[in-house]
């Protein structure tokens, strides 16, 4: 389905975007997996993120769009407190995943970052051969009982990711002679091994040439099926290709989060239209 959006407020220009939505709309009332109340961070003295009130519904892609240093990767971070690596930092409020706040000084980070995987913008494969790539964080965790259920395991990984086909004649090779896109989805499946519940993706396809990013898309929209999934994009087309959710994120505030189909096309602020329309940003 393809929505026109006209933008009334340029003089003398009439700038129309047109982007490819998804062709079903999301359920009407999904379940929440995220709920994030007054939640706030800090650098140091900084202030990024102010306030924040978002719910990220179980089962669906929810895309964070806004301009650069608006703290969109500071908050997909804070989802599996990926930011306390950093040190200096200070956070106010919750974030309940699964009705447990993960804010909380409590919180066992290696548990959350098990059930809240994470990719990157850049493709980090370790230099080591692509099985024991994905099979990283079976090992260092444990969570394989035997050898064969490693296997087990790396193999439905790497089909989870859409590269078994292209990979298991040649398993126990270097993950470095893989290309861009091959090793941008060979950590996606090193992140499916352990089995999380929610995957939190930082512009994963932003380095990658146009057929690998559709194959990045197209997998995204199959996992789904099984995964929360939070996206960090720069791309319009690409927020609205692949989520059914979308936030908008300017000077660490959410402005808006709404259905992708009602951001795009009937944005009930004027900085979210200001911004979709290529007025800033």
């Amino acid at each position: 389905m393809i929505y026109v959006f006209k933008n009334s407020h340029l003089t003398n220009v009439q700038t129309q975007v047109r982007i490819s939505m998804n062709s079903n709309p999301p359920e009407a009332d999904p379940a929440i997996r995220v709920l994030v109340k007054g939640f706030s961070f800090w650098y140091g003295m900084h202030q990024v993120l102010r306030n924040i009130d978002l719910k990220v519904p179980d089962r669906h892609v929810t895309a964070i769009i806004g301009p650069s240093g608006c703290g969109k990767s500071t908050f997909l971070r804070s989802l599996n407190r990926m930011n306390d690596m950093i040190g200096d930092i200070r956070m106010e409020g919750e974030i309940l995943i699964d009705g447990q706040n993960i804010v909380s000084s409590a919180t066992d980070v290696v548990a959350l970052r098990q059930k809240v995987g994470m990719v990157f913008q850049q493709p980090n494969p370790f230099p080591k051969s692509i099985f024991e790539n994905v099979a990283y964080g079976l090992r260092i965790n444990g969570l394989a009982s035997s050898p064969a259920e490693r296997e087990e395991r790396v193999e439905l990984a790497l089909r989870q990711a859409a590269l078994w086909d292209d990979v298991k004649d040649r398993l126990h090779k270097s993950a470095l002679g893989l290309s861009g896109g091959e090793q941008q989805r060979l950590c996606i499946a090193r992140a499916l091994a352990v089995r999380p519940g929610i995957l939190l993706m930082d512009e994963p396809a932003s380095s990658l040439d146009p057929i690998s990013t559709a194959k990045i898309e197209e997998l995204i929209s199959e996992l789904k099926k099984e995964y929360t999934i939070v996206i960090v994009t720069h791309n319009m087309q690409q927020a609205a290709r692949i989520s059914d959710y979308t936030a908008f994120f300017l000077q660490g505030e959410v402005i808006e989060f709404a259905t992708t189909p009602e951001i795009f096309t009937t944005p009930a602020d004027r900085r979210t239209e200001a911004y979709i329309t290529g007025r800033f940003g």
